[in-house]
């Protein structure tokens, strides 16, 4: 199924993939790898040239215990270790994205940076980027890098979603204009609470993601998935596809993340790319989610 999904993506016109060497640890029986592992056997498939895709994985988030932050570790010795890894399993040369995955204060960003500068310059990664940075690291990364001659972040990957929208409005988004960084969002349909699927306690029985859904299930989720339905029913559109088309619309964003399990899934958060939103659609999003 993941095969078929990747060839229908890549046929619709689309290239970038995102994964990261840890997904998925967190699913039982899992060690880390399984998700670079399924798109190295797609790519070794030979459907789709290498260079059609950009690949983007990440390293920083510990394989034995992926949801212990403390363990997060941007160290040269992991970065090279990580690289290594990641090529293996995902078959190929290079990665187009290499990401920060996440902050690592323990870590000087010398060294950090010196070790993703190394891996650029051997070819084995194009460019680099942070994902949950902050403003204020993110700027201090990007000093360093002018400052020693080293790679330097390009994009930025924050949770950002028309129902999640601090982390990233503000300074940081403010500092990635200004300063031409990309940026990609994850949890771009809040897991899935923006498909408009979730609107009741009901609704989120038998769900894996209902853990994750239920506390937008509040006075705020419910006006913004009214938004969503007005919008969409003015587009002929669904929930997800204008919930993406917000985001794409945002400054400073160059593709929202989303994932899909199955082909219809697939087509309809694709159909995002083809609509338009009005200002005055826009606006009223906006509003929905404040």
């Amino acid at each position: 199924m993941s095969h078929r999904l990747l060839d229908a993506f890549v046929e619709n016109g689309f290239n970038l993939i995102d994964t990261a060497n840890v997904y998925s640890a967190w699913v039982p029986g899992h060690v880390g790898g399984e998700s670079e592992t399924v798109i190295g056997n797609w790519l070794k498939k030979g459907t789709v040239a290498r260079e059609d895709v950009v690949i983007v994985t990440k390293v920083g988030i510990s394989m034995v215990d992926s949801f212990n932050m403390d363990n997060a570790s941007l160290s040269k010795e992991k970065i090279i270790e990580g690289i290594e890894d990641s090529l293996r399993r995902l078959q190929t040369d290079y990665v187009d994205l290499y990401l920060s995955h996440i902050d690592d204060p323990r870590t000087p960003l010398e060294e950090t940076l010196a070790a993703h500068d190394a891996l650029v310059r051997a070819g084995k990664v194009r460019f680099i980027g942070a994902s949950n940075h902050s403003k204020a690291r993110l700027e201090q990364a990007l000093k360093i890098s002018a400052e020693h001659d080293l790679a330097a972040y390009a994009v930025l990957q924050p949770h950002y979603s028309l129902y999640h929208r601090s982390d990233y409005e503000g300074e940081l988004q403010d500092f990635c204009v200004a300063n031409n960084i990309g940026v990609i969002t994850y949890f771009s349909l809040a897991n899935g609470f923006l498909t408009g699927k979730y609107r009741s306690e009901k609704d989120l029985e038998g769900s894996s993601r209902g853990h994750h859904v239920k506390d937008m299930l509040n006075e705020r989720g419910f006006r913004i998935l009214a938004a969503l339905d007005d919008v969409a029913a003015e587009l002929g559109a669904r929930p997800s596809q204008v919930a993406l088309a917000w985001l794409a619309a945002q400054p400073g964003v160059v593709a929202p993340i989303a994932s899909s399990t199955n082909p219809d899934q697939l087509k309809e958060i694709m159909g995002c790319a083809s609509l338009n939103l009005s200002e005055d659609q826009i606006n009223r999003l906006n509003v929905s989610s404040q």
